[in-house]
């Protein structure tokens, strides 16, 4: 604790440190005070209620940084930017020309599949706010537009998303941490007072074990999460001694990190869309005009909301996803040929395939822990408010993984900064 408040010191007494500080710090200012603008025709107790009763508004507000709370002209947040860097990285498992970039030119080819995340994330804003403006006017949250107020409705929503994009750029380049992530990590602690207000109001003193119960739950889900995000298996690996001349080179003993959670949130991500699909078009049939369709729509939208259904739902999506997306991302084969190229091998396995089958199923092992642990976060909000009806005690979820991964990751690059600074 002591060298973690000697880092910060250095840190802030450091000049070009302190101004990237200040520069993230006025850039997040920047964003809440765009989060507060809304756009005009918002019915608020329409929103409040919707907000309230819906998962995928809830979710969606996450990732737009509270923007949705009051429909702000960045409710979309970076939403679009994410979606489309998530289709950009599956799309390099597809095509072999852009798995090249990332293992031929390395940093340069992560910036070009990061420009074309950009480009990408244009049109799906454009997208995304046409379907959310509709889908808002359908609640009842917006009134009816004519065709020019929902193009101007939509170049508004779409240029907030783009310029919270842009922001998080230069925070990513002029100040500390990934902006894109403070984004979000900023939206989600903006919440912060409004839940505790909503605790205090509704406090009650014969509730004290339950709340000493919520606070030691909130402890033990956090320093979980700590550990699961940092937790890795380290292989052993050893490079092979080489004679040139009268020099001995190699021999040297290293690890290859293999961490538990490699997916991070994203399969979370991908749960609650392939979740919340469904739930959008059983909503909108509802409406129908054919009372069959609706009825059968209606049945479908209360069967799927029972907590348990939704909530085991949820679970099992959750843990084949990471399986899925640590399969994309992680590739035992390619590690072993560089392994092979390298001179390196694992003590008592053989390289080649050898190796790639001892790497694979070590990661299936270790992906099994990480896959229970995120369907158990992913879930434990819905569990919470089964057990209290104060929603302020719902601990857990995605924004519990994005506000520790985030923190985590911030102060290794303060750390980072501090320590090359040093030397």
């Amino acid at each position: 604790m002591k060298n973690f408040f000697e880092k910060i010191s250095i840190a802030l007494k450091d000049t070009v440190l302190r101004k990237r500080i200040a520069f993230t710090v006025i850039a997040l200012v920047l964003f809440r005070m765009l989060a507060t603008i809304p756009i005009p025709g918002v019915d608020v107790a329409s929103l409040t209620k919707l907000l309230s009763s819906s998962q995928f508004f809830g979710f969606l507000n996450i990732f737009s940084g509270g923007g949705i709370s009051n429909l702000s002209i960045v409710m979309l947040g970076v939403g679009p930017f994410i979606t489309a860097s998530i289709i950009i990285q599956l799309l390099t498992m597809i095509f072999p020309k852009w798995k090249a970039l990332l293992q031929d030119e390395g940093e340069a080819g992560r910036n070009k599949l990061s420009n074309y995340s950009r480009l990408l994330g244009a049109p799906l804003a454009i997208l995304q706010s046409v379907g959310f403006i509709l889908l808002l006017q359908s609640q009842g949250v917006l009134p009816q537009l004519t065709s020019f107020n929902l193009v101007i409705n939509v170049i508004v929503v779409s240029a907030g998303s783009i310029l919270l994009m842009w922001i998080g750029e230069l925070i990513s380049e002029f100040g500390i941490g990934n902006g894109v992530s403070l984004i979000i990590f900023a939206g989600i602690v903006s919440r912060l007072p409004n839940d505790f207000m909503q605790f205090i109001a509704g406090y009650d003193a014969a509730n004290m074990p339950m709340y000493i119960a919520a606070v030691v739950v909130a402890l033990v889900v956090i320093a979980g999460v700590v550990f699961i995000t940092e937790a890795e298996r380290s292989v052993p690996v050893t490079y092979a001694k080489q004679v040139r001349g009268n020099k001995v080179y190699g021999g040297a003993s290293t690890y290859l990190p293999l961490r538990l959670n490699q997916a991070g949130v994203i399969p979370i991500i991908f749960a609650l869309s392939i979740l919340l699909f469904p739930q959008i078009i059983s909503n909108s049939l509802a409406h129908a005009s054919n009372a069959i369709i609706a009825s059968y729509a209606t049945a479908f939208t209360i069967f799927f909301n029972n907590p348990i259904v939704y909530g085991a739902s949820y679970f099992v999506l959750v843990v084949l996803f990471t399986y899925f997306y640590t399969a994309v991302t992680f590739d035992p084969k390619q590690i072993s040929e560089n392994l092979q190229r390298s001179g390196a091998f694992i003590p008592g396995v053989r390289p080649g395939d050898h190796t790639r089958d001892y790497l694979g199923n070590i990661v299936t092992r270790i992906t099994l822990f990480g896959a229970l642990f995120l369907g158990v976060i992913a879930v434990l909000p819905l569990a919470m408010q089964a057990f209290t009806s104060n929603k302020s005690l719902a601990i857990g979820g995605t924004a519990l993984l994005i506000v520790v991964s985030v923190v985590l990751d911030l102060l290794k690059k303060i750390d980072a900064q501090v320590s090359m600074r040093e030397y």
